[in-house]
């Protein structure tokens, strides 16, 4: 049976929230680092880089409590960002062309240091090279709003893939691979679960399928697995991870909201996840 786990996007409190609910799976004795696909989207290229790379989920749940190198994370405004991705709201028009003015919007908005976000990033990756699995990680070309999917064979550095996924729009600075500026990959999906198409058996993470769950479902459509489940926060999780999902000061909060839910969920996930 062919697995297919997608981590979806939702900024540094979804990064601590899927490491909890991966972590609490684990403990109610659900490991799913043995899929044959991760999609990582975003904060979910983060997390499936390290469970790609079988970093004890414990340990990257431990790390959500303390503070990065260099100090804590500051907080950022996600207003500008969210006024991005409301663009994609309007179905109105086609959804490539709200793209692609976000990809304007990115480029023009001042955003900091391109190389401060990429080493941002790879400090909170525990591999520099891709790991063996089937990792594909999603961003978006600022240049018409293309699409990408990077994986191994595709000949860029992983924390380059990293960065640009989560360089979300008018926050942090698009990022250059090969000439080309790219953004994070939620613009064109806040999960891209159509990318683990031929899955037969698909879980979901989505910090922020609350906000797309209608896509989330169109997508899981093309993939049409015989067995699925999409896990997204409770209401518990939703108050611990808070308004602002670049808000550093809720990692801890969320990890164990998340930790809570993953335990929950073992045997609903066990059910689809096992042969």
């Amino acid at each position: 049976m062919t697995k297919a786990l997608v981590l979806g996007g939702g900024g540094m409190t979804g990064i601590a929230w899927e490491f909890g609910v991966l972590a609490g799976l684990a403990r109610g004795g659900v490991t799913v680092g043995d899929a044959d696909v991760i999609v990582g989207t975003s904060a979910g290229s983060v997390v499936g880089t390290v469970l790609a790379a079988g970093i004890p989920l414990e340990d990257a749940v431990a790390a959500q409590t303390v503070a990065g190198p260099g100090g804590p994370a500051p907080a950022v405004d996600i207003a500008p960002a969210m006024a991005a991705f409301a663009l994609l709201a309007d179905r109105s028009r086609p959804r490539e062309e709200i793209m692609a003015e976000i990809g304007k919007m990115a480029l023009a908005t001042p955003t900091g240091d391109e190389k401060a976000h990429i080493a941002r990033l790879t400090a909170q990756l525990p591999v520099a090279d891709w790991p063996a699995p089937d990792l594909r990680i999603t961003a978006v070309d600022t240049d018409g709003g293309k699409p990408a999917v990077f994986d191994r064979s595709s000949g860029v550095p992983l924390p380059l893939a990293v960065a640009a996924s989560c360089a979300v729009p008018c926050v942090f600075s698009p990022i250059t691979i090969d000439g080309k500026r790219y953004m994070d990959g939620g613009v064109r999906s806040g999960t891209n679960a159509d990318l683990a198409e031929g899955a037969q058996a698909l879980l979901v993470i989505a910090p922020m399928a609350g906000l797309a769950r209608p896509l989330i479902d169109r997508e899981i459509a093309k993939v049409a697995p015989a067995r699925r489940l999409v896990i997204e926060p409770d209401e518990a999780a939703l108050e611990a991870i808070g308004p602002n999902a670049l808000d550093p000061s809720r990692r801890a909060a969320a990890a164990e909201a998340g930790l809570r839910q993953g335990e929950a969920l073992a045997g609903a996930v066990r059910a689809i996840w096992t042969d």
